[in-house]
């Protein structure tokens, strides 16, 4: 994949960008097979690939430039916009979106934020585009002052974006380095986002995390409920749940597996400390008729620390940050009786760090999903299997 703004310096986000993907990909495969080899993992499947663009179905940018003529990107080195609009890992839906979006901040009269001199509203644009090409429009700024002008402008987007289903204004009164602040007011009717992947519809709310790519996540779900289906557990924790893409595969097929009555997944219970999240995830199972799976807004480790011996279950499903699970839940993990846990990591080199506190599980299957594109990242997801003592 060729790109102009890389070419021209403007932007270095996408670092592998120009490489051919083939060789993208199987150094992504060397650096996690070099990084899993100590733990003797049973077989390596083939990595599953991406489209080399087009792939991202969130678009975080940064907006700049003036009311007049607002830039929808990155910042420079100064703090200056730089536009993005045609960014070429977007997806089409994105790239048809932006337009329409900078004509409506200049309608709504919203000013971008400036960063050297701490002053205007409008921080950044997140961009959500689903399976079927229904957006979410979310709007980050410094303060409410905004918000009225927009309710009244409101109708002009709609009508100049008429797949958006969901528009809220995120508020960041802060200047610091982050995306979003906590408080969000949805401005829409509707409030979430169906996200259908395989057989199971997902219900994104704005402060929900979604994995980026959707092929690839709808390929890590399905061999993920693969893998665990040969195994026929009883019951599964999923910790580090988010939206439920993990516990609402396995825990009976979704809607489609709900309405032929095979509603006989494993007892799921899945855990996440982000409230929206967990609410999204609520929707999800309650939309699919899923009775054998629960969600729980909670800390992994402590959860999994403070359950009662009897409540362990067959399998754990965790697929955290990329700080990875972390000594404590690791040391739990390798002290329980649990016999399989499956790990989906977006850094191998965690992944590893987790699986040395835990040598009594040995990884019998890894596979390599080229979540990321043109940078040098990727999910790894590895199932562990309990070697009985002294094997």
């Amino acid at each position: 994949m060729d790109c102009p703004y890389f070419d021209a310096r403007r932007c270095r986000s996408c670092s592998l960008m120009g490489e051919p993907y083939p060789a993208q990909v199987d150094a992504k495969q060397a650096l996690a097979e070099q990084l899993l080899a100590p733990f003797g993992v049973g077989t390596w499947h083939p990595p599953v690939v991406s489209g080399e663009r087009d792939y991202r179905n969130k678009a975080k940018m940064v907006i700049g430039g003036t009311v007049s003529s607002p830039t929808i990107g990155i910042l420079d080195a100064d703090g200056h916009g730089v536009d993005l609009q045609a960014c070429g890992i977007c997806s089409p839906g994105h790239r048809a979106a932006f337009g329409p979006i900078a004509r409506f901040i200049t309608l709504a009269r919203i000013t971008p934020y400036d960063v050297p001199t701490r002053t205007g509203e409008l921080k950044h644009l997140i961009v959500t585009e689903s399976p079927d090409g229904e957006l979410m429009v979310r709007f980050v700024l410094r303060s409410t002052e905004p918000v009225a002008r927009i309710r009244k402008h409101l109708p002009a987007l709609l009508a100049d974006l008429p797949n958006t289903r969901v528009v809220s204004v995120n508020v960041l009164p802060e200047h610091k380095a982050v995306l979003e602040g906590e408080h969000e007011i949805v401005l829409t009717e509707q409030q979430t986002l169906a996200m259908r992947l395989n057989d199971v519809t997902m219900h994104l709310r704005p402060q929900s995390f979604f994995q980026t790519n959707t092929a690839i996540a709808a390929a890590l779900y399905a061999e993920a409920r693969e893998w665990i289906t040969d195994l026929a557990p009883a019951s599964a924790w999923d910790l580090y749940s988010g939206v439920g893409g993990f516990a609402l595969h396995l825990a009976g097929g979704g809607v489609a597996g709900a309405d032929a009555g095979l509603n006989t997944g494993p007892l799921v219970t899945g855990i996440e400390t982000s409230v929206e999240a967990v609410a999204s995830a609520e929707l999800s199972r309650t939309d699919a008729a899923l009775h054998r799976v629960r969600f729980e807004s909670g800390d992994a480790t402590r959860f999994a620390l403070d359950a009662p011996a009897a409540d362990v279950p067959d399998l754990v499903v965790v697929n955290p940050p990329r700080r990875g699970i972390g000594a404590e839940l690791s040391g739990w993990l390798e002290a329980s009786d649990i016999r399989h846990v499956l790990y989906s990591s977006c850094n191998a080199t965690s992944l590893a760090k987790d699986l040395a506190a835990m040598p009594s599980l040995r990884p019998v299957r890894a596979r390599v999903f080229d979540m990321f594109p043109q940078t040098p990242h990727f999910e790894v997801m590895v199932l562990l299997e309990r070697t009985p003592p002294g094997s």
